[in-house]
């Protein structure tokens, strides 16, 4: 670290790299943080979880009963343990609430005055912070497994459904309708995603083992199918469409950059597709553990060098290098499955929720300062006596 700083003061490294290699090193010391709490309220499992980005102090939760929570994760209280206190509820006793289960909940990308929510209630749902309630309610004819935004759309205001239905709906939110419907897979479709880098690139995955990428612009159907294969057809057998999975794929996310996509499927496998081409990277990430029939939301590092990808699985979080396919750690402390998480880019810290209810928090472990001895840094195993004169108490008397 020091070196780092000397090297940036001198002007001879970019600031950036001492950036990415603090972030990196938190990201590589994520644990279990027992001095803080997230107010339990759900009263069955937690679907979905997500951060806003404009402040980064607020998150939202949707579960199994159909309640959605609004939480401060700002620590107001001064005091090293303290809970994150949840500000607002759509409960049970809300005439607005979601009948069923809560799928998917998302901030707007550019204000917080506004998020969206879908649910098993054949419903998607724009509510006003303020009030909370609903603008907008879009009604489909099936089962609404997720929805997504666009974080960097300017000249569109569309919102991607998957819904129990094989078509993907795309509903704007200035007309407040359905405008568009796109048609390609064979199956529910439980998975959307925009391109985090061009506005008009979707991404859907679903229960027919299909990924197809789009460009909404154009009306003659998506712009490629992801082949796990790569085109080789002595290993795709007699399969007569491309397949990114040999089972039902639940889950996409687009790196922090746009350039890679990742899929995860319930033949226990996660694959790196480069989102250009469609090409499959072939980056082994072993087995990784897929049961959820429905959606899986995991996610990605932000300003890591390398980069990581966090996955649900079983009761644990796995953390992989998207790269190299190197499972890094596991994260364990919930007491049942875990279905949602979500990585918080300004203190590099992560969320999840499961089926026992809690929403755990993931912090950096505190980085030690250095111990020197006569100019050096101390050794591992020495005293810790010989701490940085900068650390020491100068001002209280020895005679205590």
């Amino acid at each position: 670290m020091l070196g780092f700083l000397t090297a940036r003061q001198a002007g001879l490294d970019d600031p950036l790299r001492l950036k990415r290699a603090e972030t990196t090193r938190r990201v590589l010391s994520l644990e279990l943080n027992h001095d803080r709490d997230v107010d339990r309220i759900h009263s069955n499992g937690i679907n979905t979880i997500d951060i806003e980005v404009i402040e980064g102090r607020y998150m939202l939760s949707g579960g199994s009963d159909g309640v959605i929570v609004l939480y401060d994760l700002e620590n107001n209280s001064r005091n090293a343990h303290y809970a994150c206190k949840a500000v607002c509820t759509v409960g049970r006793s809300s005439r607005y609430v979601h009948r069923f289960s809560v799928e998917t909940v998302q901030w707007y990308p550019h204000d917080t005055g506004m998020f969206v929510s879908s649910s098993f209630d054949k419903t998607m749902k724009v509510w006003d912070t303020e009030t909370l309630k609903p603008a907008e309610v879009f009604q489909f004819e099936g089962n609404v497994y997720c929805h997504h935004m666009s974080p960097i759309a300017r000249k569109h205001s569309l919102i991607a459904v998957g819904t129990k239905d094989q078509k993907v709906q795309l509903c704007d939110l200035k007309s407040g309708s359905r405008i568009h419907i796109l048609q390609g897979h064979r199956g529910e479709v439980l998975s959307v995603r925009w391109s985090p880098r061009h506005e008009h690139i979707l991404a859907t995955a679903s229960t027919d083992s299909r990924v197809l990428v789009w460009d909404v612009r154009r009306a003659s159907g998506s712009l490629f199918s992801l082949d796990q294969h790569n085109g080789d057809k002595s290993k795709a057998s007699s399969q007569a469409v491309n397949t990114a999975h040999n089972g039902r794929v639940n889950g996409l996310c687009f790196t922090a950059d746009g350039l890679y996509l990742l899929s995860t499927g319930t033949d226990d496998r996660m694959r790196l597709w480069n989102s250009a081409n469609g090409e499959n990277t072939l980056v082994n990430y072993g087995k990784v553990c897929n049961e959820s029939r429905k959606g899986l939301k995991f996610t990605v590092s932000r300003g890591c060098s390398p980069e990581f990808v966090f996955v649900p699985c079983g009761s644990s979080v796995a953390v992989y290098a998207v790269h190299t396919g190197e499972l890094v750690s596991m994260l364990r402390g919930h007491y049942d499955n875990v279905d949602c998480c979500d990585f918080h880019p300004d203190y590099q810290e992560l969320y999840s929720g499961g089926k026992d209810c809690n929403i755990l928090a993931w912090v950096p472990v505190l980085r030690l300062p250095d111990l020197e001895e006569g100019g050096t840094i101390a050794k591992e195993g020495k005293s810790q006596a010989a701490v940085n004169p900068a650390f020491q108490d100068a001002w209280s008397s020895d005679e205590d």
